[in-house]
């Protein structure tokens, strides 16, 4: 990472190697308040085809995903909408989503929040 007069660069390389990885795909967070020092956190997702996400909410946060490839069946609170590529959508603070992985390819999105410490919740 190098600090900027005016900010924080961080490349590629540094990004994945902070990859988290999950049976069910993996989490690369680029930005937050404890790693950049950031008032937002933005990430990059990835279910793999097949997997579905834990069902989850975040407290404190909108959550606001783009799909960037594959296709995801989110289900947010009692509604499911069928997420292609370019598909955005913004989950309010609080309510319990999970995403299923439809595609023939991996979905890959990128999510953020505008606060830089998201809280996560896993939901029943």
């Amino acid at each position: 990472m190098t600090h900027l007069t005016d900010g924080v660069y961080r490349s590629a390389d540094e990004a994945n190697a902070r990859r988290i990885d999950e049976e069910w795909g993996s989490l690369t967070w680029l930005t937050s308040q404890a790693l950049t020092g950031s008032d937002t956190t933005l990430g990059r997702v990835i279910i793999k085809k097949g997997r579905s996400n834990p069902k989850h909410s975040h407290p404190n946060s909108t959550e606001v995903l783009y799909l960037l490839t594959g296709k995801l069946w989110h289900v947010i609170g009692d509604e499911a909408v069928l997420m292609q590529p370019g598909d955005t959508t913004a989950i309010p603070a609080g309510v319990p989503h999970v995403a299923f992985s439809v595609g023939d390819q991996d979905a890959e999105m990128m999510v953020a929040y505008p606060t830089g410490q998201r809280q996560f919740k896993p939901e029943a």
